[in-house]
C-alpha cells in the first residue's frame, strides 16, 4: 500500500464535499480577511483607535489561526497552495495593513508565501504524521517561518530595498508581530483541534 502524501494528512478524514466547501471557506476568509476587515476597523473605529492602530495584529492573528486550521483539515498541495498565497496577495492589494509600506511588501511576498507553506508542513508532518505534541508542532512551525521571513527581510535590507523611514517598523513587523500573531492563531486554531479530536473519537 501506498504512503499517504505528508500534504493529505488531516486530522479526520471529511467527505469529498465537506473538503471542498471548508477549503473555499478557508480561501475566502484568508482573502477577504486582509482586503476587508483592516478597512472596516478603521472606518467603525477611526483610523487613530487602538482598534485600527493593531489592525496588524488582528488580521495576523485570524491569517495564522486559518493556517494553523488548514494544516489539520485541508489536504492536497493545490489547496494549501492557494491557502498559503491568498493572505499576502490579498494584504499587498488592500494596502490597509501596512498603509505607505504595502508596496514594499511585494519583495517579501515569495518569503511569507514559503514560511507560510513551512508553518502549515510542520502541523502535517510533526502532528499528523508523527503524532507529536500539537504545541511542539507549532513551536516547531513558528520559529521556521520567522526566521525564513525575518533573514529573508534582513537579507534584502542589506540591498537598502525598503527605506531608511520605514525599515525599524518594518522588522517589528516581519519579526515581533509575526511572532506575536502566529502564537495568538495558534492558540486559537487549537479550541478547534480540541473539538475535532473529540469528534474523531
Amino acid at each position: 500500500m501506498e504512503k499517504e502524501n505528508v500534504l493529505d494528512k488531516t486530522i479526520c478524514k471529511f467527505p469529498e464535499k465537506i473538503d471542498s466547501i471548508q477549503s473555499i471557506i478557508i480561501g475566502l476568509i484568508g482573502f477577504l480577511v486582509p482586503t476587508f476587515l483592516a478597512q472596516l476597523m478603521n472606518t467603525i473605529f477611526g483610523i487613530q483607535s487602538i482598534i485600527s492602530i493593531n489592525s496588524q495584529i488582528i488580521v495576523g492573528s485570524i491569517v495564522n489561526a486559518i493556517l494553523v486550521i488548514s494544516a489539520i483539515n485541508i489536504k492536497g498541495y493545490k489547496k494549501i497552495v492557494g491557502i498559503v498565497t491568498m493572505p499576502s496577495i490579498s494584504t499587498i492589494l488592500s494596502g490597509y495593513v501596512f498603509g505607505t509600506a504595502s508596496v514594499y511588501m511585494v519583495y517579501m511576498v515569495p518569503a511569507i508565501w514559503l514560511g507560510n507553506f513551512v508553518l502549515i508542513y510542520a502541523y502535517k508532518f510533526i502532528l499528523l504524521e508523527k503524532k507529536k505534541n500539537y504545541f511542539l508542532a507549532g513551536i516547531v512551525g513558528i520559529i521556521a517561518k520567522i526566521l525564513v521571513i525575518f533573514a529573508t527581510f534582513e537579507m534584502l535590507n542589506l540591498f537598502s530595498v525598503f527605506p531608511t523611514k520605514l525599515v525599524s517598523s518594518l522588522q517589528v513587523a516581519m519579526g515581533t508581530t509575526q511572532l506575536i500573531t502566529a502564537c495568538i492563531g495558534m492558540l486559537v486554531a487549537f479550541v478547534i483541534y480540541q473539538v475535532e479530536k473529540r469528534y474523531k473519537k
